[in-house]
């Protein structure tokens, strides 16, 4: 298939490029570059031995997509494109709701005017809100609590609706926990613009020296050390998941949602503790106060994503962690 990627020289979307590739198909990488770098598209290149085309535009430029799609004969369309930090959407909620929500109406609308049927979404666990029960599947009631989350949600029901009205599309809605490290060859990677939003890089960049201490929001959690618990999940395997559900959903018309996830929560002490083994080095931390909006424990149960993709998680931690320690090093060593 030749797939446009939008989002695509970002942080999942580039790993996924990857294994689109090495799958056979032909990759377009769509990106308005407001938090990625043009060359990383030179660095899928330089893995896979394959170009992927790269176009600058936004998902908001009707024009500029169906250009794009008529251009390189697209049909199916992998979305990761949109702001993504839990806390600046509670500052600039309109923007999230604009950029997210709007420019996923506008995508929509370019596939079906060029007789595109085929989605893979890029959601989130944010979806489900404060967990009622672990682990997560995807029988859990959606209840998004902050601005970032309530958008994704608003886009799966969005596509919902659509597959309702349009018996020939289809969706898959990935709900993906926390991912986590970077390619092997340590060419791409997480590089988030400014302060990291994720537990990953900043206990990276601390490594590193970038960064005095992590900050570890709460202390007085219902778990076995008092720190929030997650689902971390290797971005290779994370990667494959998009590539299987691009596979499945191609002979599996309407709406689905499924799960991305490892079924196993690590804690903030414990990725702390990790991540200092894969680089050798004790990771100054400091404990914080709780955040608000964040829940105790987050795990997925990913059986659904088994069943119908033949998929599941085959990194460890450790694995991570080293990954993306090679991957920070390749940074200091380019800066």
């Amino acid at each position: 298939m030749q797939v446009l990627v939008t989002g695509g020289t970002g942080y999942i979307a580039s790993h996924t490029a990857l294994s689109l590739l090495e799958a056979g198909h032909g990759v377009v990488l769509y990106d308005n570059l407001s938090n990625s770098r043009a060359d990383v598209a030179d660095r899928v290149e330089e893995i896979s031995g394959k170009r992927a085309p790269f176009v600058e535009g936004d998902i908001r430029d009707i024009d500029k997509l169906l250009d794009t799609i008529k251009a390189h004969q697209c049909d199916a369309v992998m979305h990761f494109a949109g702001l993504k930090a839990v806390g600046e959407s509670v500052e600039r909620p309109l923007a999230y709701f604009d950029n997210n929500v709007g420019g996923s109406i506008v995508l929509l609308e370019a596939m079906l005017e060029s007789g595109i049927h085929t989605l893979v979404f890029s959601s989130s666990a944010t979806v489900y809100g404060e967990p009622q029960y672990l682990p997560l599947d995807e029988a859990h009631p959606t209840n998004a609590v902050n601005p970032y989350g309530r958008t994704k949600l608003h886009i799966e029901e969005m596509l919902f609706d659509l597959c309702a009205g349009n018996p020939d599309f289809r969706a898959v809605c990935l709900r993906y926990f926390n991912p986590a490290g970077a390619h092997p060859s340590g060419l791409i990677g997480e590089n988030p613009g400014g302060i990291p939003n994720n537990l990953m890089p900043y206990v990276a960049q601390t490594a590193a020296g970038l960064r005095e201490a992590v900050q570890v929001f709460g202390s007085d959690y219902p778990t076995p050390d008092g720190t929030g618990v997650r689902d971390y999940i290797h971005i290779q395997d994370l990667a494959a998941g998009h590539t299987a559900a691009l596979a499945w959903v191609e002979h599996s018309p309407g709406w689905h949602a499924i799960n991305l996830g490892t079924g196993r929560g690590h804690s903030v002490l414990e990725a702390i503790a990790a991540f200092g083994r894969a680089c050798g080095k004790t990771i100054p931390h400091n404990l914080a106060p709780r955040r608000a909006g964040d829940v105790a424990s987050c795990y997925a149960n990913a059986d659904k994503a088994a069943q119908l993709l033949g998929w599941k998680a085959e990194f460890d931690f450790a694995t991570m962690c080293a990954s993306a320690w090679k991957w920070q090093q390749q940074l200091a060593s380019h800066s």
